[in-house]
């Protein structure tokens, strides 16, 4: 399994073929064939005849399985037969690497040159760099790359300004040709509307989409600059990318957008000007699709836009934000919408049996004689549990509150809400983290490189182990101090949960520092062990004082 944690790289290809599973299952194995690398997502479409595959693993191999697909994809798809809904130039149609965590766009951009100048030197195929990757500004944008399509690249390719960037500029029939580049995430989205009429879905993306519409006068002829480029108007959703079509799967036409940055113009603000736009044409924006992944913050955020038009807290758990958000944007009406096969977070993330079990199986475990579970586990339970009754506190004092105080307690719930979630994923991560020093001590020893290789191993072991804990320390002095604001707030009858929330708080710092320190011994760089050492200690010699206040803030209000 690939690691969430490590330097990642995704690649979504979009091949044209959306109807032969045979075709698309032998791409498919082909990135499968690749060790090391994830195929996390498949989405086809049979009008569109597109499938959007999505991958992810370390740059070499991510670099390795994009070349087998597009190999594939030019063995099994011809290009001559192909019709289909969606804009294409090639059997793989367009490649772009998106660097995940830390990894730096220019870990893409040398990606998508490399497989570039591969895919022209060994599979014939012309290529064109665009986005971050492009040689050239005219080549920025993959819409401007791909104008005149399939059938226009016979004619494209014989002006010299329009020569491939790898490859021969000469016409493969069979495959076309393929756009490779690097980009940040980008999310495909779709909004459905109670028509088929194609035109009037694509009048509406003109007008929202960032380019605008090209500029007419009152004779109707498109009105150019002093160069003899045709002006436009701005569009209303900045970067955003739109045309219109209709789908018969579905019975319907669409407003299709790529939105390039969903920071910039979120997937709310996209569905609410779409149905702005159909309602002055008569027209009902009935729901919306998500083509491929969704990165988990751009639901996270919709949820909160519609529960705050309710006039209600967003500070609620990550499940009902997205589910508010699926219901609000219509996101189920075509297809099914599953988060755990839609959200490129969950498609990542490690395994959580202790935290996604029940509460039952979870004390069995650690009643049992397995050493994880054990006291790490359970300190990062118990803060989890205290910020959970923190939130639980806020949105009962925001419930009885004015205007005026409402956000104030909305942020306290939502930072009891992130805290929670923390603590949560700590509960896993502190089980991880001693399984693997268990791991490291079971390493062979007979030579001095197997000893060298499991001494090194022990030691980032032990590493990790103490700062998961150290972590939860740290978050558990956070829980606290979020905890005095809701106990003023929070109505009488809330009173006794909070002051459970209280005592698990300091359980949980208590409990955390006592790992730390009997991991800090296995730490082999003495200045670590002193600097981590003096850090716990501050950390909870402030928790302690912190808990102590609050203690008399609760007797205070008991009377």
């Amino acid at each position: 399994m690939v690691s969430a944690t490590s330097d990642l790289v995704e690649c979504v290809p979009n091949v044209s073929e959306g109807r032969d599973p045979k075709v698309l299952e032998a791409i498919a194995s082909a990135v499968r064939s690749v060790e090391g690398v994830r195929l996390i997502d498949i989405d086809a479409g049979a009008d569109t005849h597109r499938t959007v595959f999505t991958f992810v693993g370390p740059p070499p191999a991510t670099l390795e399985a994009a070349f087998r697909l597009i190999a594939t994809a030019a063995e099994r798809i011809d290009m001559r037969r192909h019709r289909g809904a969606h804009p294409r130039i090639g059997a793989t149609d367009v490649c772009p690497f998106v660097p995940l965590g830390q990894t730096r766009m220019e870990v893409c951009i040398e990606l998508a040159r490399r497989l570039g100048e591969r895919v022209g030197r060994e599979l014939k195929i012309p290529v064109y760099l665009y986005e971050a990757a492009a040689t050239r500004p005219q080549r920025g944008s993959l819409s401007d790359i791909r104008a005149g399509e399939y059938e226009g690249l016979k004619e494209k390719l014989r002006d010299p300004q329009w020569a491939p960037d790898f490859g021969p500029a000469e016409f493969n029939p069979r495959s076309g040709a393929t756009v490779i580049g690097a980009r940040p995430f980008l999310i495909a989205y779709n909004v459905n509307l109670n028509t088929r009429d194609r035109k009037l879905a694509h009048d509406i993306a003109l007008t929202v989409r960032e380019s605008g519409r090209i500029q007419r006068d009152a004779a109707g002829k498109i009105v150019r600059d002093q160069n003899g480029q045709a002006l436009r108007g701005p569009g209303r959703l900045a970067a955003a990318r739109a045309v219109g079509w209709t789908i018969p799967e579905y019975g319907r036409a669409q407003v299709s957008l790529n939105l390039i940055d969903f920071g910039i113009t979120a997937l709310q603000v996209v569905f609410e000007t779409v149905a702005e736009e159909a309602a002055e044409r008569g027209l009902r924006a009935t729901g919306s699709e998500i083509v491929g992944l969704v990165p988990l913050e751009a639901l996270l955020e919709a949820g909160r836009f519609y529960l705050r038009r309710q006039g209600k807290s967003a500070a609620v758990t990550e499940s009902e934000l997205i589910h508010v958000a699926v219901l609000s944007l219509g996101l189920g009406e075509v297809s099914r919408f599953e988060p755990r096969d839609k959200v490129i977070e969950y498609k990542l993330a490690a395994e959580r049996p202790l935290a996604s079990g029940s509460v039952a199986a979870f004390v069995d475990a650690l009643s049992s004689a397995d050493p994880t579970p054990g006291g790490g586990c359970a300190a990062a339970a118990s803060g989890a549990i205290s910020a959970a009754l923190a939130a639980m506190g806020a949105a009962l004092a925001f419930a009885k509150s004015d205007a005026a105080k409402a956000r104030g307690l909305e942020q306290l719930g939502e930072r009891a809400q992130a805290l929670k979630a923390r603590l949560l994923a700590a509960v896993d991560e502190d089980a991880r983290a001693f399984d693997s020093v268990l791991a490291a001590r079971r390493l062979p020893k007979r030579s001095e490189v197997e000893q060298a290789t499991r001494d090194q191993a022990i030691a980032g072991a032990n590493r990790a182990a103490t700062l998961v804990p150290l972590a939860v320390l740290e978050a558990a002095g956070e829980v606290l101090d979020l905890l005095g604001p809701v106990l003023e707030a929070v109505p009488s009858s809330a009173i006794s949960d909070l002051g459970v929330a209280l005592q698990l708080a300091r359980a949980a710092a208590e409990g955390a520092a006592l790992n730390v320190r009997i991991n800090l011994p296995g730490l082999t760089d003495q200045s670590e062990r002193e600097q981590l050492g003096g850090q716990v200690q501050r950390t909870l010699e402030a928790a302690r004082q912190r808990f102590e206040l609050l203690e008399s803030q609760l007797i205070q209000r008991f009377g």
